[in-house]
């Protein structure tokens, strides 16, 4: 057994020396700030420090759920989040089964290309492209619409366009780069399968129904169980960008609220208070996710 593990143990140097990157990463960037919690428990400021600011116990949060305020900025970012998860979590699935079905090499790496290539834009790129398109004032859609009917919409002014834009936006910034995940699932896919099928007289739409799906499942559920931790974000350069204070009743979100009370405010102690509250619930989201997940066969760990 020992001869077996250190042999074992020699294959897979070149893999470790490859994470330890990632780990250190991980510990400095991510773990070792896990510190700073301590002060959603005291009343901190900056002359006294972490550690010599009082203790003030459980205040900050008791100040944080008293205000009316805090539960629709919750509700918004529930509500967002989860239109987010239904509406854009089965893109890169789909579009992964149809480029999977694309037989011509170039076409298919040319729509592989032009998918993934917005994942690299930043969001301030991609707000200007979506203001550009949809802004009242001089939007080009506004221009076309009021060469053609002499009027303009308010895309970005009413609540249920403003939502579309945005769910819209973020499908087609990051729908590419999931659908990769998915394309090396259905590469290890057997073949064999599919050619069985087909003799069989099975059609194409059976074929990815009973093979096809089957074969990405785990990962679907994988994925699914990450998206889960992140109910409780809403990317805040997202919203910063094509926010306004017209839609502020839907796009106040948690991330919005910290950046304005805890940078502009410097409230730091009710900032990290509700930043531990979103991430309890984060992490109970994916716990139970992942017992729903194991009951099918299909759990993350």
């Amino acid at each position: 057994m020992g001869t077996s593990a250190s042999r074992r143990f020699k294959q897979n140097v070149p893999l470790l020396w490859m994470f330890i990157p990632g780990a250190i990463f991980y510990l400095l960037f991510k773990y070792t700030p896990m510190a700073g919690l301590v002060i959603a428990f005291k009343d901190y400021n900056l002359h006294d420090g972490i550690v010599r600011s009082p203790w003030v116990g459980l205040d900050n949060f008791r100040l944080i759920f008293s205000n009316p305020l805090t539960t629709d900025i919750i509700l918004n970012t529930l509500w967002l989040s989860l239109l987010r998860l239904v509406v854009g979590f089965p893109f890169p699935i789909l579009l992964a089964l149809l480029l999977n079905e694309v037989r011509k090499t170039w076409f298919k790496r040319s729509i592989q290309t032009m998918v993934f290539l917005p994942h690299f834009f930043s969001w301030v790129i991609v707000g200007g492209i979506v203001l550009t398109l949809f802004s009242q004032e001089a939007g080009s859609l506004n221009l076309l619409l009021e060469r053609w009917f002499g009027y303009t919409h308010p895309f970005m002014y009413e609540v249920p366009s403003w939502v579309t834009i945005y769910l819209g936006s973020g499908i087609w910034k990051e729908a590419g780069f999931s659908a990769i995940i998915y394309l090396a699932a259905l590469a290890a896919i057997d073949p064999v399968l599919y050619e069985a099928a087909a003799i069989d007289g099975a059609s194409k739409w059976r074929q990815i129904w009973h093979i096809t799906l089957p074969g990405v499942s785990t990962v679907v559920a994988m994925m699914l169980i990450l998206s889960m931790g992140s109910i409780m974000e809403v990317s805040f350069d997202q919203i910063y960008i094509l926010g306004n204070p017209v839609v502020s009743s839907i796009s106040e979100v948690i991330s919005t609220w910290v950046y304005q009370l805890g940078l502009q405010g410097a409230q730091f102690s009710l900032t990290t208070a509700m930043g531990l509250f979103e991430s309890l619930v984060g992490l109970l989201l994916i716990l139970t996710a992942n017992q729903i997940a194991r009951r099918m066969g299909k759990e993350l760990w």
